[in-house]
């Protein structure tokens, strides 16, 4: 079953309305679709046991055995062996420093004393990471079978965001998940639903052999379970709520969910914008980037920042994207008032944190570890985009300067343009490419910058901006679409965010149909001449010449229904073939052209004088100026 999100959401919205109705009919049915697709597992794998027995018993009791016998029993077997690989799915285990008793047991104590009082499953390790989240992760040993690796996983950052007792509402929600208090079912099923979504990713990855007797079940029963246990999930995520404010208190759980808004939004937005800022001008990115991070965490944030990023999270609502509800309705669950939310959170003192009282004197160690991780992550990156700001000033200063005494091309001054929103600032930025458009009001990638940058600025008005990018070029739409859709959810207008989804959708599906039809050429497609430059065509020539295999080569683009405005080029080659080679040898030269050929647009080669390629041989010589290189 594929499902749009309408579609979806209407699923939902009408099981919502059944568990409210009737609980105990929406559980057993949740219940038995969680059941069914074990059932369905293991009768493959019994019906091919059940063969194989068949066949022996037939064997023994004939006293004889026929070559074919021989023959289906090699295949049972194999497949068997097969389903078997198939169904032992690896799940990698989470990332993070192991953090042990001895290290930090204040955190211990305190995640024992919450387990023990929800009857909560034990957990066997806890690890510290970067991230801003808290989390439960169970890895199966046994792959579908179970037998849990229970993680229980705290962000370094989480915990200086917080005081001890928000941080232990924070840990009591997460081990709500795995309560015994309260849901034992709904704890089943949430550990089901995460089995069969990673065995559902894992199967369209292209998993071991033998998948492909699951992979037609899975397609229609994996997003079907999804969204019939969808209700359930959220229904889980209140009483996991519940769980905080019975161990923590209702207003401390509620005052940890708006702590965690607020200062997950000012960490992505400020600090993490703010630092890498500084690449433009430091060559090595900062040595204690979480060091400085957690002495940040504990300074006064701005009312004006807090005073917004709260007025957006009140103002979401709760949508199907997520099994999480949005932050009003987990607060009137909580009976905390909507009213009396603050307009700022104030700061917390750094040895009041969750991280300082629980980490002790091991939190700097750790705080240096991820400084250290994080620089060695970035670093070459870092150092590229450095160098690539310091061509691009240089460039831009030469294009400044021509700008003086003679005008500009239109490449010329869309590449000042773009250069000036990679270095300056945004008000800088905006202000050059309004003046850009107003030279050259139809240049689509122009209007899609300049919608980016005024979406990020908060300004309403680059929704226009992106759709006149959209309207031009439709490579535009499925990135463009989502980044309107995340600025009205954002902002908390949830109707108009979602106004915008069937056109995601409809983009999507429409990527799709164009990698599909890039993915492969073939005799029914067709050609028109290549509309590359002079100047590019000479590069690709160059290119060829120290291909000693190469003898013709023929430039021609296909003709694509989805995308037209992208070109698609196809690179036909007339290959030597050699008195002594390999079968590889055609494909041989092609992965090492695909290495070494630097087309300006998506591009195809493939071997004009191989025996695959049939009447193309032929068609792709006769377009028109289709020949740029013989030997």
């Amino acid at each position: 079953m594929t499902s749009t999100q309408a579609q979806f959401g209407e699923l939902v919205q009408k099981l919502e309305g059944f568990a409210r109705k009737q609980p105990a009919a929406y559980r057993m049915r949740v219940g038995l679709f969680a059941v069914l697709g074990y059932v369905y597992l293991f009768a493959i794998l019994s019906g091919l046991i059940l063969l194989i027995l068949l066949l022996i018993w037939i064997v023994m009791a004939s006293q004889r055995v026929h070559s074919g016998f021989i023959k289906l029993g090699i295949v049972l077997l194999v497949l068997a062996g097969a389903i078997l690989r198939s169904l032992w799915v690896s799940f990698s285990p989470p990332t993070g420093i192991l953090i042990t008793k001895q290290q930090c047991p204040k955190l211990f104590n305190l995640m024992q004393d919450l387990a023990t009082q929800l009857q909560a499953l034990k957990f066997h390790h806890i690890l510290l990471t970067r991230d801003f989240n808290a989390a439960v992760v169970q890895v199966p040993q046994l792959g579908i079978l179970g037998w849990q690796q229970n993680y229980l996983i705290v962000g370094l950052p989480l915990m200086q965001a917080l005081t001890v007792e928000q941080f232990r509402a924070v840990l009591a929600h997460e081990l709500g998940h795995l309560s015994g208090n309260h849901s034992r079912f709904a704890g089943w099923i949430y550990r089901v639903r995460k089995t069969w979504m990673q065995l559902f990713e894992r199967l369209h990855q292209g998993g071991a052999g033998g998948s492909w007797l699951f992979a037609p079940f899975f397609n229609w029963y994996s997003p079907f379970f999804n969204a019939y246990s969808f209700v359930l999930a959220r229904m889980n995520e209140y009483e996991a709520d519940q769980c905080a404010a019975e161990l923590a208190g209702a207003k401390t759980a509620a005052e940890a969910l708006i702590e965690v808004e607020v200062k997950a939004r000012f960490l992505d937005e400020r600090f993490w914008s703010n630092l890498y800022q500084m690449v433009k001008e430091q060559p090595d990115p900062p040595k204690v980037a979480y060091t400085s991070m957690l002495a940040t965490l504990n300074q006064p944030l701005s009312i004006e920042d807090s005073r917004q990023w709260l007025e957006q999270a009140l103002m979401r609502q709760t949508s199907n994207l997520d099994t999480h509800p949005c932050l009003s309705d987990r607060l009137k669950a909580l009976n905390y008032p909507i009213e009396q939310v603050p307009c700022y959170t104030p700061a917390l003192p750094g040895n009041q944190s969750a991280a300082h009282q629980l980490l002790g004197k091991e939190l700097a160690q750790f705080a240096a570890q991820f400084d250290q991780e994080w620089q060695a992550e970035v670093s070459t990156p870092w150092r590229q985009r450095y160098a690539y700001v310091q061509e691009s000033l240089k460039r831009l200063e030469t294009l400044e300067h021509k700008t003086k005494t003679e005008l500009l091309t239109l490449d010329e001054a869309w590449e000042r343009v773009h250069l000036m929103t990679e270095i300056h600032e945004p008000s800088v930025a905006i202000q050059a490419l309004k003046s850009f458009l107003q030279e050259f009001p139809t240049h689509a990638p122009a209007h899609y910058a300049l919608g980016t940058l005024l979406l990020q600025q908060q300004d309403s008005s680059g929704v226009t901006h992106i759709e006149a990018a959209i309207a031009q070029n439709r490579g535009y739409a499925l990135e463009g679409y989502q980044r309107v859709h995340d600025f009205f959810f954002n902002q908390g207008q949830t109707q108009t965010a979602n106004q915008y989804q069937p056109q995601i959708d409809q983009a999507y599906e429409e990527m799709v149909k164009a990698q599909q039809e890039r993915s492969i050429v073939g005799e029914e497609d067709q050609f028109k001449p290549h509309t590359f430059t002079e100047a590019e065509v000479a590069v690709i020539q160059q290119q060829l010449v120290d291909q000693v295999q190469v003898k013709e080569a023929y430039l021609v683009e296909k003709v694509v229904q989805y995308f037209p405005e992208q070109r698609f080029c196809v690179l036909g080659i007339v290959r030597k073939a050699g008195v002594v080679e390999s079968e590889n040898a055609a494909q041989d030269l092609v992965n090492q052209l695909i290495q070494v050929l630097h087309f300006p647009t998506d591009g195809y080669i493939l071997i004009l004088n191989h025996s695959s390629v049939g009447k193309l041989k032929k068609v792709i010589p006769h377009v028109e100026r289709s020949l740029i290189f013989r030997r």
